[in-house]
């Protein structure tokens, strides 16, 4: 298993952050791409990577981003330093990057003009991208095809949307990323029911931790703290959906994530 997205900047790993890892790479977990939001934790990110990189070589890296939560900040030298940022062995994608017009928590200009931003940093590095999309569908779908060819890769990381978006992206030969919502029996039936029509060179898996415990865990943990450990319940939920073997969906979004991270070969 490759878990494309965790939040392990996040304060809830601050107490036991080695027992998580520790706990995750028991599992057959091969490599984490830790998420970078802003510069902060774009960089406690890469910390994290060269902080266990004896402990757990080539199994940890990261992206490096600015969110559309935080795209206020935007400015030349926030574009400078992700840039530098972006140059480390251990980033491996820009973002987490994008639009999020349902909490607007910057405005739609700024997220507009920082997301254009990074596309030009994912075209000059030729690094993927590592995409966040919420309420924004036809806004960023139409920014993402004015630039298609000018960045190699994305990935629409935590996909909750409808038949609609998933087709469009699909379309723009972009990767899809699947959460512990596709578990939730209350909100992610949809989701569910569109999986099959993801290809399966397309797809990959995350648990988004702390966030999205999966909800088909039995028996379920004390803490409703998401963990990297947990990924194993999103892929057996999305086995059940491609009605497959949970092992084709872990070797076969593990192959999908090393090709698309450029992660390499490597064996665990």
């Amino acid at each position: 298993m490759i878990d494309i997205g965790v939040n392990l900047t996040n304060d809830q790993f601050k107490t036991d952050l080695e027992r998580v890892l520790e706990k995750a790479f028991a599992t057959d977990m091969q490599a984490m791409v830790l998420t970078g939001t802003d510069l902060q934790s774009s960089k406690a990110s890469v910390h994290i990577c060269e902080s266990f990189s004896t402990q757990y070589p080539e199994k940890l890296f990261s992206t490096a981003g600015l969110h559309p939560h935080d795209a206020k900040d935007w400015n030349q030298g926030v574009a400078n330093q992700l840039a530098e940022l972006l140059k480390h062995p251990s980033v491996v994608a820009v973002g987490e990057t994008g639009l999020d017009f349902n909490r607007d928590y910057s405005p739609r200009d700024m997220q507009i003009k920082a997301f254009e931003g990074q596309l030009e940093l994912a075209a000059s590095t030729g690094l993927p991208l590592f995409l966040h999309e919420r309420d924004a569908f036809n806004t960023q779908i139409d920014i993402l095809h004015s630039h298609r060819d000018q960045f190699e890769k994305a990935v629409i990381h935590c996909f909750t949307s409808d038949k609609t978006a998933l087709f469009a992206y699909l379309d723009l030969d972009l990767h899809i990323g699947i959460t512990g919502w596709v578990c939730d029996e209350r909100r992610g039936a949809e989701l569910a029911a569109l999986v099959p029509n993801i290809p399966l060179d397309r797809i990959m898996v995350e648990t988004d931790a702390p966030f999205l415990l999966p909800r088909n865990m039995t028996p379920k943990p004390k803490s409703r703290r998401n963990e990297p450990a947990y990924l194993t319940w999103v892929i057996q939920k999305i086995a059940e959906c491609y009605a497959i073997e949970q092992e084709q969906v872990s070797q076969l979004s593990t192959a999908n994530a090393r090709a698309f991270f450029n992660l390499g070969q490597k064996n665990p």
